[in-house]
């Protein structure tokens, strides 16, 4: 089956004549296509803006990991009762692991250079797709605005750095605000100046991981050497701490801390086509494999060094980088703190783009595909997760709305097994990419839009980990133990029962009409759209033409 190819003449309408139609004309996406809901940010990414190579999706990890919160990520572990050298353990089997899954959903996007949001209608249906779609887009936008103030640190660190006076700048808004003079005024310099990074299109803004991933391993390096030379590595409270629970007990909260990390990248294992999209050829993203795991552990890696570092210089264990170069007030040392802040702002700049507001802007995009599309949901998500979020109030007042956020993953992860399964398992990687455009093509199984074979799988990958979920944002709450074991064990179990009850399902009732013998690439329509324009001929494509181009 291939995407029917059909001149479409456009009929003359009447102007708009109200005003807030004439505002709706005005700010039409050009490349609207009204029969297919789609436009050019939401098409397969043409060949020549292919532009990712292996290198760049090594840069992106970085990109992702050198951060304030890379850098505190051991020591969440050390709180619940690992020595410093298990956490670092327990880091990087999490990141191999979503790597991995990050690695292998992300084919779909390197094979039909087509978004999530089109991948997902293949599994889950048309319109349910759209509920997965609306799932992902909170979670971007929540964890935007709660990057935003991290971003916000870093300002204010550098501004620290360059006038000390700041630190005593004089509060003028009132208690409940949630948020102090100072940090308002790092907050909205953070804002603005990262506001023209949304304008730059995906496939160009690969030069500012490059140029973050060459600056911010040096500052991390720079900082332990720094720390080590005026420190040491001796024995302290830090160094020495071994595990602080034993047995089987320190098996659950190991495997707690493998959910806790997994879950960090829960929403980026789903967005990996969003990206892998851009690559130069499918073989470009496996970089990721490897990229992810190290680069993670080596930043956390950097935590431990400097925490124990900091306990010796000035009395108590810092975990985060800022609150430790703060520390550093003389004149050389304010410089240094300057520049250092700077990566970090960068680094927390390029994290917030790549793992959250791309792919809500993404799912924007697909909701509003005649009015929004990437750069334009960029901006809307900024305003969205900045501003009417309020992050300031939820990190210091609403603690159970952001455990219930932090949960978020017991969802996500059944959306991300179901894709996986789907594409490997379900359809053996066969897809008809143009009929993923089709509101009545073979992606929409029913009437209905909903393939009930995902609807269910879903279900059974989320429903019994509601039970082990709901004390952590509760905590008057208690369940059975075991419960809240299958809860530490929440993405295993949603990713692979999601996953595996999907395909079993297809598998003894199958959805023939979308069993294709044949893949149909994006690719293929480009090559025959080019040989129909050398030839000089035009009409109909047939069933044979796509078939000649096996990519």
């Amino acid at each position: 089956m291939v995407k029917e190819s059909a001149t479409v003449y456009a009929s003359p309408a009447e102007a708009p004549t109200g005003f807030f139609s004439k505002v709706l004309k005005t700010i039409e996406i050009d490349s609207h296509d009204g029969a297919r809901a789609s436009n050019k940010d939401l098409d397969p990414v043409p060949m020549e803006m292919r532009t990712w190579n292996w290198w760049h999706f090594v840069s992106y990890w970085i990109s992702d990991n050198f951060t304030p919160s890379g850098w505190r990520k051991a020591s969440s572990l050390m709180a619940i009762g690992m020595s410093w050298k298990l956490a670092l353990v327990n880091v990087a089997i999490s990141d191999l692991i979503i790597g991995i899954v990050i690695t292998i959903n992300g084919y779909f996007g390197a094979k039909y250079r087509a978004p999530f949001t089109m991948q997902s209608r293949a599994a889950f249906g048309y319109y349910l797709s759209y509920l997965m779609i609306a799932m992902r887009c909170i979670t971007g936008i929540f964890w935007l605005g709660i990057s935003t103030y991290t971003g916000a640190e870093c300002v204010r660190s550098m501004i620290y750095a360059i006038w000390p006076s700041f630190h005593n700048l004089k509060n003028t808004l009132p208690e409940s605000a949630n948020i102090n003079t100072q940090f308002m005024v790092s907050y909205v310099v953070y804002f603005v100046s990262v506001l023209p990074l949304y304008y730059v299109p995906i496939h160009r803004i690969r030069f500012l991981f490059t140029i973050k991933a060459i600056t911010t391993p040096i500052i991390g390096f720079g900082i332990m050497g720094w720390t080590i030379k005026n420190a040491g590595v001796g024995n302290n409270s830090l160094w020495s701490q071994g595990n602080t629970v034993e047995g089987s007990k320190l098996g659950w909260v190991f495997m707690s801390g493998v959910y806790a990390n997994l879950g960090g990248w829960a929403t980026l294992a789903i967005n990996a086509p969003d990206f892998t999209r851009y690559a130069t050829k499918p073989s470009a993203t496996i970089s990721m494999l490897w990229a992810l795991p190290a680069t993670a552990t080596l930043i956390a890696f950097f935590g431990v060094v400097g925490a124990g570092g900091s306990k010796i210089l000035y009395g108590e264990i810092l975990w985060d980088p800022l609150l430790f170069i703060d520390n550093w007030t003389s004149k050389g040392g304010r410089a240094a703190a300057f520049f250092c802040a700077l990566g970090f702002y960068v680094a927390q700049a390029c994290s917030n783009i790549s793992a959250n507001s791309i792919s809500a802007a993404n799912d924007l995009n697909c909701f509003f595909p005649k009015y929004v599309n990437i750069r334009r949901g960029q901006f809307i998500v900024a305003f969205l997760g900045g501003w009417a979020l309020t992050p300031w109030n939820i990190l210091t007042s609403a603690a159970s709305f952001l455990s219930f956020m932090s949960g978020y993953t017991i969802w996500l992860a059944p959306i991300c097994g179901i894709l996986v399964f789907d594409f490997f398992f379900v359809h053996k990687q066969k897809y008809n990419v143009w009929e993923l455009y089709n509101k009545n093509g073979i992606y929409r199984y029913n009437k209905y839009g909903v393939n009930w074979r995902a609807l269910v799988g879903f279900f059974v990958g989320w429903v019994p980990l509601l039970p082990g979920f709901i004390p952590t944002v509760n905590k008057k709450i208690t369940v059975d133990p075991n419960m809240t074991k299958l809860y530490d064990l929440g993405y295993f179990y949603g990713f692979l029962a999601a996953g595996v009850v999907h395909t079993i399902l297809s598998y003894f009732w199958p959805a023939t009409e979308t069993m294709l013998e044949r893949a149909v690439y994006a690719d293929d329509d480009l090559l025959i759209a080019r040989d129909v324009e050398e030839s000089g001929s035009f009409g109909e494509r047939s069933n044979s033409d796509v078939e000649k181009r096996d990519l």
